[in-house]
């Protein structure tokens, strides 16, 4: 057995008795994240991607197979000798609940270990109705995904999204401009006391670009930036195949960058923000003037309707035609595009998604953000440069949550706390 570290601990498997030490959990995690994103299938091949030694990835692998992370499969072709069995990452042996918050609707889901949606339920949902009466609701919706899957795996941990600024070291919302009651909430509490398991928060559109990028459209791509253009502007920055979180996870936060006259007051108090002009409360406030003087016909029949007009209504209205409805989301479109092309002249991404609300109110609108971008940024940093959409329907907010609890549970440091009792199931004590 190989010594690393002074530092060890003693780990029993039904195979051997084998003493792991604080640096060897390095070469462990290697081994896990080689066959669990699919780089590794057989032991010949990990020990070609991570370089470890035949035996120590021979040990490593029993350790997993024995701890349940990972399974053996048929066996592989063979390459002149006996042929190797197959490995794969157990990705039923836990579960994962997750939900994301927007500012109008709330979204849960019941995945496992793999980020795959099992069971997924949405409705409407108020944040201003504070986080006591939203987080309650959710934590019932979370109660129906488990009773519907009784008997299923032990709940392994729970993501959260929040549609505002999150100190992801401590789960908390801070200063959050469009949720009031929210600032310092402890939303980790909140669930580990209903659950009893490690809980992560993190802001949305953080957790949509990590779902793009580890199973959606961006995957091909290591530089991407998520830009979600709802009732409010943010954006999730993928760097160097990582999520770019900053100091303490405000980074992204474009909607609070000053492009507006001054005469526009944002909610977080500052004037001309771009969330202040041109995110989908901007929209529906300057739809409702334009119903209401009468300049806007399908907007005035929407007010007499419903009594008042929001973003959506604004988009209809502009795919039927209106002339006044159609300049709003272009004029949208064009502030979206200005504050893109800050980031692609700073952060050159190979890719660039825009989702929400408001970016999915038709290819119009898409087609002026890209004109914008590539008419403001620098040449080189657009030479190979991708504009897309992302469907809101594809719940890549879902999926990055349960992303980031499982990169979270499987990490060097955490995996080390959690694995010789077999599961991170009960633990309150892993954040």
């Amino acid at each position: 057995m190989e010594v690393i570290s002074r530092r060890s601990y003693e780990v029993t498997t039904k195979n051997s008795n084998m003493a792991l030490v604080g640096e060897q959990i390095a070469s462990l995690v290697a081994v896990l994240n080689a066959v669990r994103s699919g780089q590794a299938l057989t032991r010949p091949e990990v020990v070609r991607v991570t370089g470890l030694g035949r035996n120590v990835v021979s040990q490593r692998v029993e350790y997993l197979l024995d701890s349940g992370l990972l399974e053996e499969g048929p066996t592989g072709p063979s390459q002149g000798g006996r042929a190797p069995r197959q490995l794969a990452f157990k990705a039923a042996a836990g579960q994962v609940l997750v939900a994301e918050l927007g500012a109008t609707s709330l979204g849960v889901a019941l995945t496992d270990l793999d980020g795959r949606i099992v069971s997924a339920a949405e409705e409407p949902g108020d944040i201003n109705s504070g986080p006591e009466v939203i987080l309650k609701r959710v934590a019932q919706l979370f109660d129906e995904l488990l009773e519907s899957h009784d008997g299923s795996p032990r709940l392994w941990g729970i993501g959260i999204g929040l549609p505002g600024p999150v100190e992801f070291a401590t789960g908390k919302p801070v200063v959050p401009p469009i949720m009031p009651g929210w600032d310092g909430y402890d939303v980790r509490a909140f669930f580990q006391g209903k659950f009893s398991a490690p809980v992560w928060a993190d802001n949305e559109v953080n957790l949509m670009a990590l779902g793009e990028f580890r199973d959606g459209l961006g995957q091909d791509h290591l530089e991407i930036v998520y830009v979600k253009v709802g009732t409010g502007i943010g954006a999730g920055l993928i760097s160097q195949g990582r999520l770019h979180r900053g100091a303490l996870g405000s980074a992204g936060d474009i909607g609070h960058i000053r492009l507006g006259p001054d005469s526009v007051v944002c909610r977080c108090g500052k004037r001309g923000c771009l969330e202040a002009v041109a995110g989908g409360a901007a929209i529906a406030r300057q739809g409702q003037s334009l119903g209401k003087s009468g300049k806007s016909r399908l907007l005035a029949t929407t007010i007499a309707d419903h009594g008042s007009v929001n973003a959506r209504d604004v988009a209809d209205a502009a795919r039927r035609g209106d002339a006044d409805a159609t300049d709003l989301l272009l004029y949208s479109a064009r502030e979206v595009g200005e504050a893109i092309s800050l980031l692609v002249n700073i952060f050159n991404p190979s890719l660039v998604l825009v989702g929400g609300g408001v970016a999915d109110s038709g290819d119009l609108y898409l087609a002026e953000v890209r004109k914008t971008v590539l008419g403001s940024s620098l040449p080189l940093a657009t030479r190979n440069l991708s504009i897309m959409s992302s469907p809101t329907g594809d719940q890549a907010g879902l999926r990055g949550a349960a992303f980031m609890v499982i990169d979270q549970l499987l990490s060097a440091h955490l995996l080390e706390r959690w694995i010789q009792g077999g599961s991170p199931s009960g633990r309150t004590d892993l954040t």
